[in-house]
């Protein structure tokens, strides 16, 4: 019972040397304002009561005070024993160190004051002293001149304050702390949990992290052999893809301090301070060890160090990422501390950074294939309510060069769209809405569209349809809408096989077919039209990676002038002559002719039905792959076959 009523009874206030010095403030407001002669028994009179006193001889002395226009009356003892004077004439309540007034008078004009006073004296005969003076207020004045001082210094600790991380306390948040790392450390008990089990896909990856993770947990099955625990771990790979996630995953399962950090972190407007915190960061650690310190977007420090320094001045990130390079392998190696990275520029990190002894495993994290995006439908798909059992094979399928967060971002949009259509669950249906959504944009069905423009791109998707139909390595075709997306005014929706290698003639059967577009203009109004753009600008860069990139040019051989370091993409020169320019430019342009040539040749051979086709377009504005089938039959490649047969679902 004695332990509840403590826990009940209120918490005493703290004790804070603030206190003191708001006692202190407060007394000697106090005292300037409440001192002095406010605690004696001086009243404030009129001048006009002031000459009669004087008249009746009552006035001893008179103290004119000229620079605040007040005057300070002493009167007689005879005086004080006067009825009328009672009240002045009572003893303080505090005794004075200095003589007190009895009386002050505010006067106006001070010659018109004294010339009064004078005239009176001469009158009466009276011997009345009168004296001038002038008061200061010491106190006041020495307050008001520190004020603009106090002010600057209490606008400088705010501004500091706020740039070092926020006014409250730990690392970072006191002015003096500015040196001090931003890393936060992982609870386990309050901060949400991510496992090895939410992250699906990334078998390699998770084999790598899963291997640090046991290391720290159990290290004799390790060092019994005679290895060394890893110094780290960069997680390298497209935007999207689940490096962040896995770090993630390795502070919900590691039962060692984890501390988190992003690059920019280091970086600040002081000289010395990315520095500062590098040390800090891992003095932390060490004392902590064994623990692990994940930096993500390790690029912001990372660059390669003395490239496009025009200044020549002193770099500040160099100086951070100097010591990020001595804290993990230098003559103070710090032991038992494992750094996780995250970036997906791994082409401009510097060289000393990536070798082993600082970052022993570097782990590609690849967009997902097709398995791989089945099991991440099957952990974003656990908090979603959805009406019938999906087909997560299709769905795969339907998501093609998706990665993890694209793929949550189906999800959650596909429930947005139910939850707009006011249903109780989420079908396959809304996440094919989804899709559609993120690839292509918002459906703008208010466009104003004339009918000429409507028919014209009525046959340009058709075109594109008809094309791909007839080749054998273009993309088989789910769906075909001249219903505006985004900035689109119609769409070809394909299912591209997931190649691992593409051969010359794959290649040229998709630039024909993004080519069919144009070829169709061309062929049915014998005009073109600027709706090919997109299709220009994809066959473009397909023909001039042909040709410079992969070496599949006969014209200029076996050849590449790709650069995987990345380092030739800022410079103003290229890495061949004018001649061999000239050359490239007469291969990419003879590869698009071809292509445009061989699509106009089909389309002419069938142009009945591509102009059925797109009868039925303007039509429905949204057909799908039965539609083709019925128009032009079964496509004759069978290799093709199983894969078809699935796809029909899309037009369920």
């Amino acid at each position: 019972m004695a332990k509840e009523n403590n826990s009940n009874t209120p918490k005493k206030p703290r004790f804070s040397s603030w206190w003191i010095y708001g006692v202190v403030i407060a007394l000697i407001i106090g005292f300037q304002f409440l001192g002095g002669g406010s605690f004696s028994n001086t009243e404030k009179t009129t001048t006009s009561a002031l000459e009669e006193y004087l008249r009746n001889g009552d006035i001893e002395k008179i103290i004119v005070i000229k620079n605040i226009g007040q005057a300070k009356v002493f009167l007689t003892e005879a005086a004080l024993q006067k009825e009328v004077h009672k009240k002045v004439s009572e003893k303080p309540l505090i005794p004075a160190t200095s003589a007190v007034p009895q009386y002050i008078v505010e006067y106006g004009d001070l010659q018109i004051f004294q010339n009064e006073i004078d005239e009176i004296k001469a009158e009466n005969n009276l011997n009345t002293i009168v004296e001038f003076d002038t008061e200061s207020n010491v106190l006041g004045e020495l307050l008001l001149s520190l004020l603009p001082f106090a002010l600057i210094i209490g606008i400088w600790i705010y501004l500091m304050r706020r740039m070092s991380g926020g006014a409250g306390g730990g690392a970072g948040g006191q002015i003096f702390n500015i040196g001090k790392s931003k890393a936060k450390l992982f609870d386990e008990k309050t901060d949400t949990r991510t496992s090895f089990k939410d992250v699906a896909g990334l078998e390699g990856a998770k084999e790598e992290v899963q291997e640090i993770v046991e290391f720290l947990k159990n290290p004799d099955k390790y060092t019994s052999l005679g290895g060394k625990i890893p110094k780290g771990a960069l997680l390298v790979g497209p935007p999207g893809t689940g490096k962040t996630l896995l770090a993630k995953a390795v502070a919900g399962e590691a039962k060692v301090p984890f501390f988190s950090l992003s690059g920019s972190d280091f970086v600040e407007m002081f000289v010395g301070v990315g520095a500062s915190r590098v040390r800090d960061l891992f003095k932390q650690a060490k004392d902590k060890s064994p623990s692990i310190i994940f930096i993500d977007e390790i690029d912001a420090i990372g660059r390669a160090r003395g490239k496009n320094n025009f200044t020549g001045s002193n770099d500040e990130r160099e100086n951070t990422l100097n010591q990020l390079l001595t804290e993990m392998d230098g003559f103070g190696t710090n032991t038992n501390v494992i750094v996780l990275a995250a970036t997906n520029r791994a082409d401009v990190l510097d060289k000393a950074l990536m070798r082993a002894g600082r970052f022993d495993r570097q782990i590609y994290v690849d967009l997902p294939d097709l398995r791989e995006r089945k099991e991440i439908f099957e952990v974003h798909l656990r908090p979603i309510k959805t009406a019938e059992t999906l087909d997560l094979d299709f769905l795969a399928k339907q998501t093609p060069g998706f990665s993890g967060a694209d793929i949550a971002n189906v999800c959650n949009e596909a429930a947005l769209i139910a939850a707009r259509k006011e249903k109780k669950a989420v079908t396959k249906q809304d996440f094919l809405d989804a899709v559609d959504r993120i690839v292509g944009g918002l459906e703008k069905k208010n466009k104003i569209i004339t009918p000429e423009e409507k028919k014209t791109i009525a046959y340009h998707e058709a075109g594109h349809a008809t094309v791909s139909w007839m080749l054998e390595h273009a993309a088989p075709l789910v769906k075909v809408t001249i219903v505006p997306r985004g900035q689109s005014l119609g769409a070809a929706w394909y299912l591209p096989e997931e190649r691992l290698i593409v051969r010359p003639e794959q290649m040229l059967d998709e630039m024909c077919a993004t080519m069919g577009g144009r070829a169709a203009e061309k062929v049915v109004f014998n005009k073109i039209s600027t709706g090919a753009l997109s299709d220009l600008e994809k066959v473009t860069k397909q023909a001039r990676a042909m040709v410079t990139i992969y070496g599949l040019n006969d014209e200029l051989g076996n050849i590449t002038y790709y650069d995987s370091s990345g380092q030739n993409e800022y410079g103003f020169t290229k890495p061949y002559s004018e001649e061999t320019a000239q050359k490239i430019d007469e291969e990419i342009s003879k590869i698009i002719e071809e292509q445009y040539q061989r699509a106009i040749k089909l389309l002419d051979e069938n142009k009945d039905k591509l102009k059925e086709l797109a009868d039925r377009l303007l039509e429905k504005e949204v057909i799908f792959k039965d539609d083709l089938e019925k128009i032009f039959g079964k496509r004759p490649f069978e290799k093709e076959e199983p894969e078809e047969e699935e796809e029909k679902e899309t037009a369920e």
